[in-house]
């Protein structure tokens, strides 16, 4: 459904007792939440029975909760690409956290183009203000053009690594439109880095937003990552005896919990929920990392995998949209979506044409109970260490049907989703015209890439 015939729609209710916005009615405010490595089991709502997560299991319930939805990629930054971009895995730039420089005979970080269409820049288009806090990790460190405050985003503050002779970066500061005189984490004065960057929003919703104009703003989160080896709250989860990688791990999610509470407080106070679409998801499965195990809090629920492997558990992640009035409030569905996918939606809310480099589908109609397309298929494709060398990791999925390849010459091991949710039961040999019909998909889902050759 075309945003511009759903504007103008002249019901104050549809059948269901949801109110679709008038013609004069400004486009939603946009907020968008991004935890990073956040398993698909480690939310109440999605099964968790040990990590605290009142905040987001009761946005569940007043919004609609997605059981089959997947991001980018099973890793940070080409999950986050396809995010920016709305291309799918296989076309985008980023594929992997690091790139083949052959000339260098190295591994590097690849950036987005710079003729690529970010999501701000598309809604900037549209009239919307746009703002980043937290992790960006799309860009070279030693180029600003590439950081978040020159790719769309008005306002940007972004932790940074990375030395060269005349800059060094840590991940203790937070640059603020990629400038040094910015601000200094400190681990004493905060619970963690996720409540130091929501205060930072506050200040900018609070001095720097025009309440008249529509905005999108993105919150990167740090939790769950592994690499936030403390927190400053000494006493969540201090009773349990877990170690302390476990302690830590648990007690960022249920932080980040509270943080999110802290933002939607805000919006309401501000008068400002009421007309924001909310989005909660995470850029990729459960790590295993810091000497935390995944298995330890059943992180990925029944999926198999977690961070870096193709199989469901690096893949599918959490997914909650809640919009007053306009989302049906405990709604679960089954639909199978993607990361390239709020492109496409975010256009349609904004009534702004969509940039050509996507091909994903508008999750409005979805959010709405409205008839929807779906998708044909979907792949995914990163580089990453198997069995001690780097390998082409492959995925696409068909409707139950879901292939893996390890290796672009590997054999491809063929599931049946909806029956083998995890993965266990290779259907390959049986099923050769459905394996015949994955490998084809696997082969012409990518474009070819010079820094992630096919072998």
């Amino acid at each position: 459904m075309n945003v511009k015939d759903f504007f103008l729609a002249t019901l104050a209710l549809t059948s269901t007792g949801i109110q679709v916005i008038n013609a004069q009615q400004r486009p939603p405010n946009i907020l968008f939440l991004l935890a990073d490595d956040l398993g698909y089991g480690e939310l109440g709502c999605y099964g968790q029975k040990v990590i605290q997560t009142p905040v987001l299991d009761k946005l569940a319930s007043q919004g609609m909760r997605f059981t089959q939805f997947y991001a980018g990629n099973s890793v940070s930054s080409p999950s986050r690409a396809v995010l920016m971009t709305g291309k799918p895995a296989g076309e985008c730039t980023i594929r992997a956290n690091h790139g083949c420089f052959a000339e260098k005979e190295s591994w590097n970080r690849v950036t987005l183009r710079k003729d690529e269409t970010t999501l701000p820049e598309m809604l900037k288009k549209a009239k919307y203000q746009t703002a980043f806090f937290g992790k960006w990790h799309v860009e070279d460190p030693h180029d600003l053009d590439t950081w978040a405050h020159k790719r769309g985003f008005d306002h940007a503050a972004q932790e940074q690594w990375g030395a060269n002779s005349t800059q060094t970066f840590t991940t203790d500061m937070e640059y603020i439109n990629g400038m040094q005189d910015s601000l200094f984490y400190d681990y004493s004065k905060w619970q963690c880095k996720d409540e130091f960057r929501t205060q930072m929003a506050f200040d900018y919703l609070d001095t720097k937003l025009d309440k008249e104009k529509p905005f999108f703003l993105f919150m990167s989160y740090r939790a769950p990552h592994a690499h936030e080896f403390k927190l400053g709250n000494k006493d969540i989860y201090a009773d349990r005896s877990w170690t302390e990688p476990e302690r830590i791990h648990a007690g960022q999610i249920t932080l980040l919990d509270q943080q999110v509470g802290r933002m939607l407080d805000k919006l309401e106070q501000m008068g400002l929920l009421d007309n924001t679409l909310v989005i909660f998801t995470s850029d990729n499965g459960p790590h295993n990392e810091g000497k935390h195990n995944h298995e330890f809090f059943n992180s990925n629920g029944a999926l198999r995998g977690h961070k870096r492997d193709i199989f469901e558990g690096g893949i599918r992640v959490p997914m909650i949209a809640y919009w007053q009035n306009k989302i049906q409030p405990g709604v679960v569905s089954d639909y199978i979506g993607g990361f390239h996918d709020f492109m496409s939606t975010f256009a349609d809310i904004a009534n702004e044409t969509v940039s050509p480099q996507t091909h994903g589908l508008s999750l409005l109609p979805v959010l709405t109970g409205q008839e929807h397309p779906n998708h044909a298929s979907l792949y995914w494709e990163n580089w990453e260490v198997y069995k001690g060398k780097r390998v082409l990791k492959q995925g696409v999925r068909v409707g139950k049907w879901k292939a893996v390849r390890y290796g672009a010459d590997a054999p491809i091991e063929l599931f049946d989703i909806e029956n083998d949710l995890g993965e266990k039961h290779n259907l390959a040999a049986k099923n050769p015209a459905v394996t015949n019909l994955m490998k084809g998909l696997l082969e012409s889902s990518r474009v070819e890439s010079k820094y992630y050759p096919c072998k």
